[in-house]
């Protein structure tokens, strides 16, 4: 079997492998979030999210949309200095992201809640 042959086999079975991949992975909500923020991100997202009565005056006091808010809490970056990882029951962290304006939110991420504690604006993201 020349060498020709052998590709031609090889890329049949390596198309054939695309498609079966394809057809079981299709629709699946499958990520690779493999960093320590991508992962606390991603688990924020998938819980009930709930606004302390501070947050929801500094929503309304400045008039920012909820757009912004769930902007900031799908892409934004967390701070882990300023975060308490280390508690028992809920951690509590501090998301940046850059909207107009620069937003920082501090939430508590229990075991099915996630409670926006506070919103603010800062200068810049450092």
């Amino acid at each position: 079997m020349n060498f020709l042959q052998r590709l031609g086999y090889y890329l049949g079975g390596f198309a054939v492998g695309l498609v079966i991949l394809a057809y079981f992975f299709n629709g699946k909500k499958a990520s690779c979030n493999y960093g320590p923020g991508a992962k606390v991100i991603q688990d924020i997202n998938y819980k009930e999210q709930v606004y302390s009565e501070k947050a929801l005056s500094f929503i309304e006091e400045n008039q920012i949309d909820s757009t912004s808010i769930n902007r900031v809490l799908q892409y934004g970056d967390v701070d882990f200095s300023q975060s308490q990882t280390d508690l028992d029951s809920c951690n509590i962290y501090v998301i940046q992201g850059e909207n107009n304006p620069f937003l920082q939110i501090t939430l508590e991420n229990c075991k099915e809640l996630v409670t926006i504690l506070e919103i603010e604006k800062i200068a810049s993201k450092d």
